[in-house]
């Protein structure tokens, strides 16, 4: 499990008519950014004022990519606790705030935040430095992942597998394994009906093509993006993604039915979580630019890549076999690989 660092606080966007992010206790957790050691846009982003942040296409997206994901597994939540949840159990909860932001929502709930003692003991500073003290319904449950059993360590916390449990696995399984992740969900598939979870996963495509990606078939203005991506995820790499479609057959295999899978950066998830009260959309103009740009540099880029093989056909080398990066092409890759978010129920 990673350490999870939202990038989101009181200076960015909250969820509601203002289009702003619900997490106001994130950029206070995580306290100087510097001392992570993380030369990123969106780190940056923390020390400049809203408005000039957000001209930074890179930024938006991160700042789009959390909103969506952190209300949406609040409204999971909040359907969890009027739906008669008793027990909250948040999966490698990193610097996760539900426990501290949502305390009234809370209050009838025991909270269990599972992860590694060297996370969990980072976290705890912080906590008491940003916020005095913890919740007295908040159990830290500290686990090695790659060998103990989740059930154990939990009941050994007393946690009880017989009440309505929600789950929060955010930011998780994409790092582990899958026979972890199958694991885990056969773990919560086990719970009584109406236990429920929300968590989010990338497309198996997204992984695959991640761990074969060359960077010479990648648009020159694209490379920094991905590099970055690919610096911050060196030593802990995305190794598990769910085929798109079969979502719902992986959950039925642990007795769990989808309540809803939604695309990061999709109609709906745009339509629910970024549009303003006024019908704006948060950071819409500076991706509308980034967008029509990219696929300006896919076009130059294909057109290269015809000419260059052009040319060694000319030559009399063999064709290439890679068809060139179009627009259209670029479109379908992005709505292929789309980061996902899924909410799931025990059936009855």
């Amino acid at each position: 499990m990673h350490l999870r660092r939202r990038r989101t606080g009181d200076r960015r966007p909250r969820a509601g008519s203002d289009g702003r992010n619900p997490d106001g206790l994130a950029e206070r957790l995580l306290g100087d950014a510097s001392l992570f050691e993380i030369d990123h846009p969106t780190i940056r982003a923390l020390g400049k004022p809203y408005d000039e942040a957000m001209s930074d296409a890179e930024v938006v997206n991160t700042v789009r990519m959390m909103m969506i994901r952190t209300r949406f597994i609040d409204a999971a939540l909040e359907r969890a606790v009027a739906e008669g949840a008793t027990q909250l159990v948040i999966l490698g909860a990193g610097f996760d705030s539900h426990a501290y932001r949502c305390r009234e929502l809370l209050k009838d709930l025991r909270v269990f935040e599972v992860d590694r003692a060297a996370t969990q003991a980072v976290k705890r500073e912080r906590v008491l430095e940003a916020i005095g003290a913890v919740p007295p319904n908040l159990t830290y449950v500290s686990i090695d992942f790659q060998h103990e059993d989740l059930g154990e360590v939990l009941a050994r916390h007393g946690y009880d597998r017989t009440q309505r449990t929600f789950f929060i696995m955010e930011g998780v399984t994409m790092y582990v394994p899958e026979e972890g992740v199958r694991r885990t969900l056969q773990f919560i598939g086990q719970h009584p009906p109406g236990s429920s979870i929300a968590f989010d996963f990338v497309p198996r495509a997204m992984v695959d093509m991640i761990a074969k990606i060359d960077m010479n078939n990648v648009p020159a203005p694209a490379r920094p993006f991905l590099q970055r991506f690919l610096d911050l995820t060196r030593d802990e790499p995305w190794v598990f993604g769910i085929p798109l479609g079969t979502e719902g057959g992986l959950l039925g295999e642990f007795g769990m039915d989808v309540r809803e899978v939604m695309a990061i950066g999709g109609p709906d998830s745009i339509a629910r979580y970024l549009t303003k009260a006024d019908g704006t959309q948060v950071g819409a103009s500076v991706l509308a630019a980034a967008m029509a740009r990219a696929a300006a540099q896919a076009q130059a880029h294909a057109q290269a890549q015809v000419q260059a093989q052009g040319q060694a056909v000319k030559d009399g080398a063999a064709p290439a076999t890679q068809p060139p990066m179009t627009p259209e092409r670029l479109r379908e890759q992005q709505r292929q690989m789309a980061y996902q978010l899924a909410e799931a129920v025990v059936r009855d």
